[in-house]
This record gives C-alpha cells, sequence and structure tokens, in this order.
C-alpha cells in the first residue's frame, strides 16, 4: 500500500524547481525521472500542475502529551501536522512530567509510536540538577538538548551559571535555547502591573518579554557555545537586533545557527489589538520591522531554519485576563501555506522555503534519510496547490484545541496531499492514519 507513481510533478527540491515523476516503493523513493512507466501493483497519484516537496520537518512543536492532553496530543496533534504537510516533529520537554529523564523520554517515544501519524523525535530538557544525566545521554535518543533560559513554562529554568556551563561542555547533540532573561522580564512586568494593576493590557506583551530581554540571553548564549565549541541552536528569533549576532551564508559548516517561527512572518504588534490573547506567545510578536528584518533575515541565512513553536491552549484559557492567559498558538496545520504567502508576495522563494522548513533540520539534527526528494530516502513528501485558496474557518481544525489564530484569513495556496514514509496519510482534505509515523534515526 506504500507502492505510488508521482506524475506530472512540479518539484521543488535542493535548490532546484523541474518536472518529473516520482516513484514510490516500499515507503521509500525508487527512483524520480521523466516519463516514469507504472508498473503492476503500482497505484499512480496525477501531481499535474501542483507543487510536490519533502515534507517539513518541524523541529519545535509542544504536544502536550503526557499531562497537558485537554490542549493536545500525539494523536490530534500529528495529524493537524499531516494536514499542514508536516511530516515529522521534534517534540519539546516541558510536558508533565517533564521530559528530563530517560524514563520520560522513554515513555513519551512508546505513546508517539502508538498515536503518531507523523514521524517523531523528542528534545531533552535540561533542569538545574539534571546534568550528569545530560552527560550520559544516548547521542540517538534524543534530537536536542533544550534549555529554557527564560522561564517561559514550568519549572525548567536553567539559571544556575554552573549548570549552563557543564551543558554546554558535556554536549555531544546540538543544544537548543528558548532565549529571554528572566529578571528584566519579572522587572518589566512589575512596571507594567504598577501601571495597570491586574488589567495589563494585551499590547503591553512585547514591552514585558522586551526586545532588550531576548539580546541578553541569546548573547549569554553565543557566549558559553563559542567558549565550549558546542553546536547551538537558538529559537524562535522574533527581534531584528539579535540577527547581526548570527553569521549570514549556508548552514553548512555552522555551530551557532538560528530559526524563526510562522507567526513571526505573519504577525506584528498591531495585530493584539483584535487577536488579542490568541497571539501571545513567548517571546512575543513584535514590530513590522522586526518582521520585515525576520524574513531578510532568512534571505540572507542568518536565519536557518523555519518552525512553528506549534503550543495549543484551549480557547477557555486563552480568554483570561492577560496574566493568566497561557502563551502559545496552534500552527502546525497551516504553517507551510502561511510560509508560501511570503513567496505570493515576492519575499521569499520556493526553494528557500524548501530549505527552511525541510533541508536544514534533516541537515542540522543529522536526520537519517529524510528532508530531501532523493532516491533510497523515505517518501515524506507535501503536494501543495498554488492555485487552491483555503480560508481558515474553525470547524476545520484539527488540533484538539479547536480554533486557529488565523481564522477568517484566506490563505492563497493549500496543501492537496501529504505522504508519510510513502503512506497518502492526507489527501483532498481526508486522513487516512491506517499506518502510523515511524521514530526519527539520526547519523551521529
Amino acid at each position: 500500500m506504500s507502492d505510488w507513481l508521482i506524475t506530472n510533478a512540479d518539484i521543488v527540491n535542493e535548490g532546484r524547481r523541474f518536472q518529473a515523476d516520482v516513484r514510490v516503493r516500499a515507503g521509500r523513493i525508487e527512483a524520480i525521472a521523466p516519463s516514469l512507466a507504472a508498473q503492476p501493483n503500482e497505484r499512480v497519484f496525477d501531481a499535474r500542475g501542483r507543487l510536490l516537496i519533502p515534507g517539513m520537518i518541524d523541529d519545535q512543536v509542544h504536544f502536550r502529551e503526557p499531562g497537558l492532553e485537554h490542549k493536545g496530543d500525539f494523536h490530534t496533534e500529528s495529524r493537524a501536522a499531516v494536514a499542514g504537510g508536516v511530516t515529522s516533529f521534534m517534540e519539546m520537554p516541558n510536558s508533565k512530567p517533564t521530559t528530563t529523564t530517560p524514563e520520560a523520554l522513554a515513555d513519551k517515544q512508546a505513546r508517539a509510536a502508538q498515536k503518531s501519524l507523523a514521524n517523531y523525535a523528542f528534545h531533552f530538557g535540561a533542569t538545574n540538577d539534571n546534568l550528569e544525566t545530560i552527560k550520559r545521554l544516548d547521542p540517538r535518543s534524543a534530537s536536542g538538548i533544550k534549555i529554557f533560559m527564560g522561564a517561559s513554562t514550568g519549572n525548567m529554568l536553567v539559571d544556575n551559571p554552573g549548570t549552563l556551563d557543564g551543558i554546554f561542555a558535556a554536549a555531544t547533540i546540538p543544544i537548543l535555547t528558548h532565549c529571554e532573561d528572566t529578571p528584566m522580564i519579572e522587572a518589566n512586568l512589575a512596571a507594567e502591573r504598577a501601571r495597570y494593576g491586574d488589567a495589563i493590557p494585551v499590547e503591553r506583551h512585547p514591552y514585558i518579554r522586551s526586545r532588550e530581554a531576548c539580546i541578553k540571553s541569546t548573547r549569554l548564549a553565543i557566549d558559553l557555545a563559542r567558549r565550549h565549541g558546542t553546536r547551538l541552536h537558538v529559537l524562535h528569533i522574533s527581534t531584528a537586533d539579535e540577527l547581526e549576532l548570527f553569521a549570514p551564508g549556508p548552514l553548512e559548516g555552522k555551530c551557532i545557527t538560528a530559526e524563526t517561527c510562522v507567526h513571526f512572518l505573519h504577525f506584528s504588534e498591531a495585530d493584539y489589538a483584535t487577536q488579542g490573547n490568541l497571539i501571545k506567545c513567548n517571546p512575543a510578536i513584535k514590530s513590522a520591522s522586526d518582521r520585515t528584518a525576520i524574513i531578510d533575515a532568512l534571505k540572507t541565512g542568518r536565519i536557518d531554519v523555519l518552525a512553528t513553536d506549534h503550543a495549543p491552549h484551549t480557547l477557555e484559557e486563552k480568554q483570561q485576563s492577560y496574566e493568566k492567559a497561557p502563551s502559545g498558538l496552534p500552527l502546525v496545520q497551516f504553517v507551510l501555506q502561511c510560509a508560501l504567502e511570503r513567496w505570493f508576495d515576492g519575499q521569499l522563494s520556493l526553494e528557500l522555503i524548501v530549505q527552511k522548513t525541510a533541508h536544514a533540520p534533516a541537515q542540522l539534527f543529522a536526520v537519517r534519510e529524510r528532508g530531501f526528494i532523493r532516491e533510497g530516502y523515505f517518501a515524506d513528501l507535501a503536494l501543495l496547490d498554488l492555485k487552491a485558496p483555503q480560508t481558515v474557518k474553525r470547524t476545520e481544525v484539527i488540533s484538539k484545541c479547536g480554533w486557529s489564530p488565523f481564522e477568517g484569513y484566506t490563505f492563497r495556496s493549500s496543501v492537496a496531499a501529504t505522504w508519510v514514509n510513502g503512506h497518502l496519510a492526507w489527501n483532498a482534505g481526508k486522513l487516512d492514519d491506517s499506518r502510523l509515523g515511524q521514530a526519527l534515526e539520526f547519523d551521529r
């Protein structure tokens, strides 16, 4: 059931756009060539007029399982991801319990194996007291080591200087950092409370989670990485100011890389007036000029990866007051369509979008045989229709939270089909979860 001949495809891969057929056999790409002849027991899928790209590898999601399943779980969120052309995800450790022990890591892997429609891997969480565990971590068991250098959620803030130094010295796999300076944020929040009491407007969020807090923490992470020669990946860059800290150019050869997220390409602080807490996230969405600079940094290579930071919360939770409403947005179902809006506007090329969403994460984390349309690689593929607009409706949201910050927005493209390991998991608006995803493997 995983043998396909995808014909007449308009392929975007490895910096090229070209016409070809793709033969998929036993879950892998067997051949890429024009005018391939159909073979017995092979289903034919006519991709004419549509764009075939490697499925997105989203290296930053929060699928909420275990412990927060009222917001999302591996079943619901992986299906939303596949509907959005995301074929693989790497999940963050701030669940309940946190993924900060080998036992918690194994539990997540077992849960995903039973539920996830997409391929999966998990980042291991750092704390102030698990340095010895990190030193013993099998480099093939986790995609990366996540350090919350700003207190975004739970009790995972790592603020002990000796522990930070030890983690950067010991890490044998990429370190991923959430960079915001907590003391600066707390001081900003205290000032806003003095001014507004319990009625802080959400419009103050980018000034509480300020650009200065981002810059200070990002500088610290980069200094530690340079001191120890550590492979560092700084997540969800939200300010123009941080960009000068990263080298332009291709990913190859870099020890320090940066990532941004699709909501920073789409929204600006002007949208708080209509979206309110629905776009409250950490780090905060900031100015339109930051957005412009981030898009430019994707083009120059100062930003290497485009991800989601998918983080669902219920509408009830989001409708609380500013301080009580949690931070995070559900994004995986519409991530590629959101990125493609930058192509329609002439800001990003198709080849660049594929590089930032598929090739770069595969290279950065040494993902085995995924992230490219290559013979012998797994057939993780997304088919995009650039001539089929989609207006986002709440009734079509697959994430368990049941809402999207894009509701009412009309994307100028749609995701026509998604193959995961050769399995046609999404086609013409319908999911097929008769075959589940696989654990990602790493060449380390």
